[in-house]
């Protein structure tokens, strides 16, 4: 993390809905200096490992529902030397409990049940599907509000010995080791490609498992129009094709120059064919694309975030999300260059 930058974050492409992840690093360290360890689902849910850079013998355990800000929900583990020895920071989280462990021993164990509200009849847990993400970011900026400079330990100092040794704040990460659970009992199942939501409640009684698409066809493809793409050719000369009302209405990948639209996450054809593309899939498209759906179902076993509450007035939606069924094992081996 140079100064400058707002630090630097690394995130999984594929999703975990209920798991154990594992984590062996060493944080950075100083104040105003935050090294992250967490699970983020797009609705919010949160589940984290936060270290200060003051505080090199805690590590700081966290969650969140759907962003709701409780700061009794912080609980400190204590752990030595967090910048100068390799930790392994595990969490291990199921529909009834989510465990906080180090080093193999659990510290901490949440209970579904514990996290009722009844103000708002909802479980305040965290229940949806979440990448993973590692993180080095300078809470301590003065733009920061004074609140997050103070639990962060201070402003960070830019001239600290580590700066100057290495040009920059670092953590090391050695290994992140992903084994995804199955689905709930009750969980509305009809492929193994996506996770969507059908109701914008957002609570795990609303996701599904689907075989919907997480591509976009082209830059002219939508949450609710996955396949858009571009016409095979555009008329030039004697080339034969439809013809758009206007070429700049067609859209172009930003930085590729003289390159065409392009389709399938590619650049455009050669021969002046922007609409051509080369056959192979490109890059995934941002999760939280909507698409509709119909009314959500109610026969889900898990658990029930308001039992006996109708859902039938709220807008059916559904967001895309890429998912991976199977243990995933991931190897980061090497410097987070922040």
């Amino acid at each position: 993390m140079a100064q400058g930058t707002v630090g630097t974050l690394l995130a999984s492409t594929s999703y975990v809905w209920y798991g154990n992840v594992k984590a062996t690093l060493k944080t950075s360290r100083t104040a105003g200096v935050v090294t992250a360890f967490i699970l983020l689902s797009d609705v919010k849910d949160e589940i984290d490992f936060e270290f200060i850079g003051t505080d090199l013998n805690d590590a700081q355990s966290n969650f969140y529902f759907q962003g709701i800000t409780n700061y009794n929900n912080e609980v400190n583990i204590s752990v030595t030397d967090t910048f100068g020895t390799y930790h392994t920071y595990e969490v291990d989280w199921t529909p009834d409990t989510l465990t906080w462990l180090v080093d193999g021993t659990p510290h901490r164990t949440l209970s579904r049940n514990a996290t009722w509200n009844a103000t708002s009849n909802q479980y305040h847990y965290p229940q949806t599907p979440a990448r993973i993400q590692l993180s080095l970011w300078p809470a301590g900026l003065s733009s920061n509000g004074l609140g997050t400079v103070q639990w962060s330990g201070g402003l960070v100092n830019w001239q600290s010995p580590d700066v100057q040794n290495a040009g920059y704040f670092y953590a090391m990460v050695n290994e992140v080791n992903v084994q995804c659970y199955s689905p709930p009992s009750g969980a509305k199942v009809s492929g193994s490609k996506s996770y969507i939501y059908d109701n914008v409640s957002g609570t795990n009684d609303t996701v599904e498992t689907t075989n919907d698409a997480t591509v976009l066809e082209s830059q002219l493809g939508t949450g609710t129009n996955m396949s858009a793409a571009y016409p095979s050719q555009i008329a030039t000369g004697t080339a034969s094709g439809s013809i758009p009302a206007s070429t700049s209405e067609i859209p172009t990948i930003p930085g590729l120059n003289g390159a065409g639209t392009g389709s399938n996450g590619q650049r455009g054809g050669s021969g002046g064919d922007p609409g051509s593309a080369a056959s192979s899939v490109g890059g995934s498209a941002p999760s939280g694309t909507a698409s509709v759906a119909g009314s959500a179902s109610t026969d889900f076993h898990g658990f029930a975030q308001n039992p006996g509450s109708s859902k039938a007035s709220l807008p059916q939606v559904k967001y895309v999300l890429q998912k991976s069924f199977f243990a995933v094992l991931i190897s980061v081996v090497g410097m987070l260059a922040m």
